[in-house]
């Protein structure tokens, strides 16, 4: 496992001060031992998935890590439940979703993690963001840079704030 790998994530929040808390959370991940923030997108409202719920603030960032993928993904899920996250219900509101996107060129699907994240080819408002910092990063399953993968989906309910 590469012990200093690039990363992306995804953050979002619709619960609270959507705003704040993902500026916040990124502070907390650049606060972290063994990870470096090397890019960060703008921020996006965008519409929810899921039942009837508020908008989303959404962006990405790019982080330098020194942790394997699942020590990566149980620091992402402490940093959510400081946050407040609470897991009610699939696609529900939320104070804080971190979300893996992408770990090097890494191709991963255990019973506790997938990557990529598996529904971020489908997603305009993790699409989007990720473009803006890392345009030419190559999905490793559908050989296609994130500039690509943006052009493939409705990014209309996407919107820089």
């Amino acid at each position: 496992m590469n012990t200093n790998a690039l990363c992306a994530i995804a953050l979002g929040s619709n619960l609270g001060d959507s705003r704040a808390t993902v500026k916040a959370a990124l502070n907390a991940l650049a606060a972290t031992p063994d990870i470096a923030l090397v890019a960060q997108s703008s921020w996006y409202q965008t519409a929810a998935v899921g039942p009837p719920q508020p908008n989303f603030i959404n962006g990405c960032a790019v982080l330098r890590i020194q942790m394997s993928p699942q020590l990566l993904l149980e620091t992402l899920l402490s940093i959510e439940a400081r946050f407040g996250r609470v897991r009610r219900e699939r696609w529900g509101p939320r104070s804080l979703d971190l979300d893996l996107l992408l770990y090097d060129d890494l191709i991963l699907d255990t019973p506790t993690l997938q990557i990529p994240h598996p529904r971020m080819r489908d997603r305009a408002f993790v699409l989007v963001p990720l473009a803006e910092i890392a345009s030419n990063w190559i999905d490793p399953v559908s050989g296609k840079a994130i500039a690509e993968l943006v052009q493939a989906v409705d990014c209309s309910g996407v919107v820089r704030i």
